[in-house]
């Protein structure tokens, strides 16, 4: 049978370590999207731009050398859902929030089966969802369009009984409305200074260039009194 081949990695570490900005993306995509660490986000983003690759190397042929393998990449990214139009063109386009998009996870989400992104997770890896009645327990799956509708919960499931809680929570985020607040109160809740019953400068006038306030004048009539005319302390005197 020969030795076992030796696993690669199948992501490529970003080239700038410390990047603000793109933690903040990274931060963000893995949020929304309910991922495990940023290996799955750099694997699907290694995927991305090999894809992008690939179409910028057959552009670079004439039409007749890349027809065929023009019309495998396109095939295969329409078949999984991420080209709108099945072109080249279309390929250097794409994001990689339009492959995140794709995942087993998100789609189990959207179709509102789960309450949440980390919630649909939980369920593809304890093995309650199912395609074609085979249960699939990986959140990073690329499904295709037609895998897409038949997707449903395992037959041995326990969210198959509309009054589990989990499918109660699942219906109350898909159908979840935010009603706008007509009357906002801009003021900061909970804190300390709502706490104490509102700041200690709300009646005062915090501006830099604001008028300094005067002291009340003194009404009373006595001088002030001098050294001189004050009494000692006490019987004894200081010698």
């Amino acid at each position: 049978m020969g030795d076992p081949r030796r696993q690669k990695k199948k992501f490529v570490v970003p080239k700038r370590p410390f990047d603000t900005e793109r933690f903040e993306q990274e931060l963000d995509f893995i949020g929304r999207f309910g991922l495990r660490n940023k290996r799955e986000l750099w694997r699907h983003s290694t995927d991305l731009s090999n894809y992008r690759r690939q179409a910028r190397n057959l552009l670079a042929l004439p039409p007749t050398e890349r027809q065929h393998s023009e019309m495998d990449l396109v095939n295969k990214l329409a078949r999984i859902g991420v080209l709108a139009e099945p072109s080249l063109d279309q390929v250097l386009d794409l994001t990689l929030e339009n492959v995140l998009e794709r995942r087993l996870q998100t789609i189990v989400f959207r179709k509102g089966m789960a309450a949440s992104m980390h919630h649909a997770r939980q369920l593809v890896t304890h093995g309650h969802i199912a395609l074609d009645n085979a249960r699939v327990t990986t959140p990073a799956r690329l499904m295709t369009v037609g895998e897409e509708d038949r997707i449903a919960y395992a037959g041995k499931s326990a969210l198959n009984d509309q009054s589990h809680p989990a499918r109660i929570a699942a219906s109350n985020a898909a159908t979840r409305v935010v009603e706008p607040v007509d009357d906002y109160d801009e003021r900061p809740r909970g804190g300390r200074d709502d706490r104490r019953g509102g700041r200690r400068d709300a009646g005062r006038d915090t501006r830099r260039d604001a008028p300094a306030k005067r002291a009340p004048p003194n009404n009373d009539n006595n001088e002030p009194v001098s050294n001189e005319e004050v009494a000692p302390i006490g019987d004894e005197k200081l010698e």
